[in-house]
């Protein structure tokens, strides 16, 4: 197949990039920013802004496939910048594939659609969306997977998936963030409890979104639906976050706060960061402190079944493949 794959630069856009080039597949890319690794893997890239209608149009011309993967992340942010990221650019990307006729989608959700203060356990495909999301982020992946879902049909068939918290080597954004602040000694515990959440293996993922494209078929029970994406392994939260951390030789994580209390702080700092010229995102906010003190894990029973899919690479043997990679670049660090 040819097939398109927006956000090819990212982590996980980059990791679907090379499965399907590992098995014969054409693959173009757009992103925002230019990737010239991508050119060197064999990638036919290009710098496109979502946004623009008629550069994704022309993106789109002649493929026959689309992994949707780009999207803006984060906890805070100008709302504008999310919905032309996220809401905008999706809605686009299904016009330009009707216009050209590409007839399968595979987006890159996000289990925040359904995240809301209390815990998620064991959640579905039939789990509702948040009622009342409470980011930029959230508000506009939730439109951006509806619309995804509602442009289902006999000449688009979609599906959406919803990986959480993926890790492994290259990672460019969580593990890197977590080493920062747990070197600084700022990282806490927040709430008592140590409950389970779930967490996705960067291969494992991008497996799955290339399973997903396989079985979109007319009639296929997957198409116009949602399907949760994890290791289907939960793992408490803070011992996921010290094993993380342990890779990268960073300090454990061991003093707690108060979930009142970071909630209490969130709630502050969005009102800084919302009234005074900060620059960055706020370091608690009331959506991260309900993150980190919450249970967030699903039945991947229906994802592994309706995709032909399950993930190949256990906990443990992707943290051992992150340790050797983590081992590898710090020597090669220490070497330069």
């Amino acid at each position: 197949m040819h097939v398109l794959v927006t956000g090819g630069g990212g982590f996980l856009g980059k990791a679907i990039c090379r499965a399907l080039l590992a098995r014969g597949d054409t693959v173009r890319s757009i992103s925002r920013g230019a990737y010239p690794e991508l050119k060197d893997l064999g990638v036919e890239h290009h710098k496109v802004d979502l946004a623009d209608a008629a550069a994704v149009a022309a993106a789109v011309h002649g493929v026959d496939a689309v992994i949707h993967t780009a999207a803006l992340a984060g906890i805070w942010g100008d709302e504008q910048r999310y919905l032309d990221a996220n809401q905008r650019g999706t809605e686009n990307l299904i016009a330009a594939m009707r216009t050209h006729g590409v007839g399968r989608l595979v987006h890159t959700s996000t289990p925040s659609v359904v995240q809301t203060d209390g815990d998620c356990e064991a959640g579905d495909g039939e789990t509702p969306y948040a009622p009342a999301p409470r980011t930029a982020y959230q508000r506009t992946k939730i439109a951006a997977e509806k619309a995804v879902r509602a442009a289902n049909g006999p000449d688009l068939l979609t599906v959406a998936l919803r990986p959480r918290l993926i890790w492994g080597p290259g990672d460019p954004h969580i593990l890197p963030r977590l080493a920062e602040r747990a070197r600084a000694g700022r990282l806490r515990r927040v709430g008592s409890a140590n409950k389970k959440v779930d967490s996705t293996y960067v291969d494992n993922a991008a497996d799955a979104h290339i399973a997903a494209l396989d079985a979109l078929q007319p009639g296929a029970r997957l198409c116009g639906r949602a399907y949760f994406v994890s290791n289907g392994e939960p793992w408490p939260m803070w011992d996921l976050i010290n094993a993380l951390l342990a890779t990268e030789g960073a300090p454990q994580v061991d003093k707690t706060i108060p979930e009142g209390v970071a909630f209490a702080v969130g709630t502050v700092c969005e009102a800084l960061w919302s009234t005074l010229p900060l620059s960055g995102e706020p370091p608690m906010t009331r959506f991260l402190a309900r993150q980190l003190a919450t249970a967030n894990w699903y039945d991947i029973r229906e994802t592994c079944a309706d995709l032909g899919w399950k993930p190949a690479v256990s906990m443990e043997e992707g943290l051992r493949r992150l340790q050797q990679a983590n081992g590898s670049a710090h020597m090669q660090s220490a070497s330069n």
